[in-house]
């Protein structure tokens, strides 16, 4: 079963994915889409797909997800092992791989800590004292291990997905 999302930020996110949906498929997905993203997510047991927005990170070879409240939110699962994703990354559709991040690793110390330094409202989120010129440490690690997952998607080269036509409403 489920937990329900104990801090505010996301609770009030999951409200208003549907918002940020709508603007992520619009010609204003500009106002947002430098943080958020659309994902599209099939279920490895139900084969259903479903998308939602997500805040997100550009590295220099994958597009990083941190995944706030994690025990109570199940699409990241899917990727436990390596699995297709689709995200519309700056109005751009695009397919790639995604995978979890081990918790324990060094790589989930050093994805976090990337995500850390680019944005200082982050590690507050998480109840994390962050020095950005400093490192996250082994303890901080642990702590957002346990309520973070961190998901890294390896897109494939552009021009893998055909662009769909404009969104122009109801007729």
């Amino acid at each position: 079963m489920r937990e329900r999302p104990k801090s505010l930020a996301v609770r009030l996110s999951m409200r208003l994915n549907r918002v940020f949906d709508l603007v992520l498929r619009s010609r204003f997905h500009w106002l947002v889409s430098r943080g958020l993203t659309l994902i599209t997510v099939t279920g490895r047991r139900t084969g259903r797909r479903y998308t939602i927005p997500v805040g997100y990170l550009e590295t220099a070879d994958a597009v990083v997800v941190l995944v706030g409240d994690a025990p109570s939110k199940t699409w990241w699962r899917n990727y436990m092992q390596p699995g297709p994703i689709e995200v519309n990354l700056r109005g751009v559709p695009r397919r790639g791989s995604a995978v979890v991040v081990p918790p324990g690793s060094e790589q989930f110390r050093r994805t976090a800590e990337e995500s850390f330094r680019r944005s200082r409202i982050i590690p507050r989120l998480f109840g994390i004292a962050f020095d950005p010129s400093g490192e996250l440490t082994v303890a901080d690690a642990e702590r957002l291990a346990q309520r973070a997952a961190i998901v890294r998607i390896t897109l494939d080269p552009p021009g893998q997905i055909p662009v769909p036509p404009p969104y122009r409403g109801c007729r």
